[in-house]
Order: structure tokens, then sequence, then C-alpha cells
């Protein structure tokens, strides 16, 4: 029979990818990339969007030129008003008829933002409603920040609950961690590259965790499914039970990221350069957040179960008998279940030998004592062949 291959091992469960057992490799990778990314907070930061640094936005028709070249007329209009104010982002928005460029620029008084307007009208010979502009403080960018920490602390709190209502504080433990992990490396990704972060983007943050939440109750549930009632045979230790799980929920893992990838990438790829720019931010996210997802709750979540589980004294004894019976199988000592026996010197089977002895020592449930009958006699009658008559002799 042709041996099958690994998709069709994936689906059934039977790769025998030794993830729990690799669990320092993980560690390792997940401890590297946390490093990176609070050495990139620390020495690059954020790029803040203006909801949150706070500043100004001017919208042109683009109809005025290229993107490059209407910024280098804005810049030329900032300096003769605001000398030393310069674009610092400029994007396309919308589409069609209704595509115009926006340029964000630091905080200006009213004053000045009125003069920039004025300018920009005479600059490219527009009427004034043409020309749109805004003014954020940085105070609703820090109230909105505040909001959204507040609503992710109630987060992880109800989402700690239920799982140890669900499952154990171990598993709570483990999957709290995970979105930890999960949010700290999208964070970190965001400030390598330098990725605008707007309110988008905290949007994006708070959905992602419900994707890595979903992912992480799944492998558990299958976990808690292996190892039910474990410690009562002496086969498996709860490491290669959490294992299996794993490797029978690693294809559904992938197919569901898959399929929510898709989207998300047709979004961020096909529909941003065809005008949904607005979409930009919340598209990018969630697609970071989805694949750091993928990571975290299959090569961090269970490999971190597993090692909080060797600390608890059942599971430790039960993986020293199970290492123990499996020793005396290596040397010997004892026949697992449903191999061949070995044969004894006499020619018998060693456990045939044993089980007869067994059987011959230790009565069978329900039985009578057996008492011990005279020689001389058989069922409490003299020996002879005359029953009741003396001397046995034979009436002819």
């Amino acid at each position: 029979m042709a041996r099958s291959g690994l998709a069709t091992r994936l689906y059934r469960g039977e790769a025998g990818l030794n993830i729990i057992g690799k669990r320092k490799l993980w560690f390792s990778i997940a401890g590297a990339l946390v490093l990176a990314a609070v050495l990139s907070f620390a020495f690059r930061g954020f790029t803040l969007g203006i909801e949150f640094e706070g500043g100004n936005s001017f919208q042109v028709p683009a109809s005025v030129g290229t993107l490059s070249g209407t910024e280098e007329r804005v810049n030329g209009v900032l300096d003769s008003v605001a000398g030393g104010t310069e674009v610092e982002s400029a994007q396309t928005v919308g589409g069609g008829s209704g595509e115009f460029y926006e340029f964000r620029t630091a905080v200006l008084s009213s004053e000045d933002a009125n003069a920039v307007k004025a300018g920009l009208t005479q600059e490219f010979g527009l009427n004034a409603d043409q020309i749109s502009s805004n003014q954020v403080s940085a105070a609703w960018g820090g109230q909105y920040t505040e909001r959204a920490l507040l609503g992710l602390v109630i987060f992880i709190a109800l989402v700690t609950l239920y799982l140890i209502i669900r499952f154990e504080w171990r598993m709570a433990v483990s999957a709290v961690s995970s979105l930890l992990l999960n949010l700290v490396l999208t964070a970190g990704v965001y400030s390598l590259v330098g990725f605008e972060v707007t309110p988008s983007t905290i949007i994006g943050f708070l959905t992602i965790l419900g994707f890595a939440l979903y992912d992480v109750v799944v492998v558990f549930d299958k976990v808690q499914e292996n190892t039910r009632g474990i410690t009562a045979s002496n086969n498996q230790t709860y490491g290669e039970a959490a294992n299996l799980a794993v490797n029978q929920t690693l294809m559904r893992s992938i197919n569901t990221s898959l399929v929510a990838l898709l989207p998300v990438g047709g979004l961020l790829f096909i529909g941003v350069p065809l005008g949904a720019v607005t979409l930009k931010d919340l598209g990018l996210v969630l697609f970071v957040g989805m694949l750091v997802a993928v990571f975290s709750s299959l090569f961090f979540a269970t490999p971190v179960l597993a090692t909080l589980k060797d600390f608890e004294p059942r599971i430790q004894a039960h993986t020293k008998r199970v290492l123990a019976r499996r020793g005396a199988i290596a040397r010997g000592e004892l026949t697992p279940k449903g191999a061949p026996a070995r044969p004894t010197g006499g020619g018998e089977p060693a456990a045939d030998v044993e089980n007869a002895a067994l059987a011959g020592a230790a009565p069978k449930v329900g039985a009578r004592p057996a008492a011990k009958r005279s020689t001389g006699a058989r069922g409490g009658r003299p020996s002879g062949g005359g029953g009741n008559r003396p001397g046995g002799a034979k009436r002819r």
C-alpha cells in the first residue's frame, strides 16, 4: 500500500510532528522575537498617526496633478506661510472622481491653518470649498488609547475567568500568555517596519485577540479530550497526549487561518491599490496579527501548558510510572499488552506459565473452598464395593 503523503497525514492527525518535545526551541524563538520587539520599542518607537500626535490635515483634489508634485507645491505654501513646517505624510484617499490627496502636518495655529488653506486655494486655482482642512488634538488620541487599554484589561480578565471555569487555571495562564505574545509581536512588526498607528490599528489589535483565542480554545479542547483520565494508564505521558492533540488540530488551524487571511489579504493587496485606502490600517494589523496568532496558538500556548503541567505532582508521578514501564519493557522484564510472549527454556511461553501459576493459586470468584478428601473414602462412604452390604459380597 502506498505511503500517505504529508498533507493526508496532517489531515488525519498522523504526521507525528514533535512540537511539545521541542518546546525549548519554540520558547527560544519566542524569546528572541520578543527581545527584538522590545528593543524596537525602546529605540525606534512607533509612527503615530495624527489622531495620537495631533496636527492638521489638508485635502486637495487629485485632479491637480501627481501626488509627489502636489506635495512639493504644498510644502512651498507651508514654507511661505508657516516657516519650518512641512508635510509629514501624504496619501491618496478615495477613488474615481472622488479621489483626493491628504497631507498631514504638525499642529498649526488657527491663523496659520486658515492661511495655508488660502494659499493652497491660490496655488492650485481652486475654490475654497474644494480644499478641506481639519485639526486634531493629541488629547483625543490619549483618551482613545486609555479606553482601548481599559477594554483590553476587561477582555483579558473575562477570558481568564472563562478558561478557568471551562478548563483549568493552567490552561488560562497558557492562553493569556499566548495572547500577550501575539500583541507584543504584532506591535513589534509595526514598530520595526514603521507602519502608522491609527484608531483603526487599535481596533484591529482588539480584533485579532478574538481570533487568536478561538484557535487556542480549539487546541485546548482536544488536549482536554486526550488527557482525560490519563493517569489511569501507564501508556502515554501528558506531554505526548498534548502533542497528539496539536497534531490532530494542526490542519484545522492552518485551514482556519488561510480562510481568514484570504479576505484580509484581498482587502490589503487588492482593495487598497484600487482606492480603499481608509481600510489599509485595519487590514494591515489583521493580516500581521493573524499570521502571528498561528505561531502563538500552536507553537507557544500548548508547550507552555505542558511545562506547567510538568510541575503538578500527580503528572510527575504519572510520567515516572510511564518511563519506568518503558524501561522495564526495554530490558525485557515486562511484555507489552498485545505483544507476542517470550518463550521460556521449557518451550512454554512465560506469560502462559505465569497465568497458569496465578490460576492455580487464586480461586475463582464465587467458588466454594476446596476441602481435602480422604483417599480411602468417596462421598463419606467407606471404600469397597459393597455399599451397605457387609463384606461387600455379591448376591448370586
